[in-house]
């Protein structure tokens, strides 16, 4: 299976210096941004690697890190427009 990129740089490039900010200043984001790119390498190793998984957790593994985008990118939007 081939992965692509799921790491919050990648996925927004536009916004990486505002990222780095907070993930310099804002200790909520940082963890938060933490536990995206723990799970983006969890499911990067399952993908890489065959690991046997049941396609609803899987698909609950990719939608829990899709919310975690989602926040992380709302927290960069506000943070933007402060």
């Amino acid at each position: 299976m081939i992965y692509e990129e799921h790491d919050l740089l990648h996925e927004l490039p536009e916004h990486a210096e505002r990222i780095r900010h907070l993930q310099a200043s804002d200790d909520t984001f940082r963890r938060e941004l933490e536990a995206y790119d723990t799970l983006d390498r969890d499911i990067q190793e399952t993908e890489l690697n065959g690991t046997p998984v049941d396609d609803f957790h899987f698909e609950a593994l990719k939608k829990q890190r899709l919310a975690l985008k989602d926040s992380l990118f709302g927290r960069i939007c506000t943070a933007d427009s402060a």
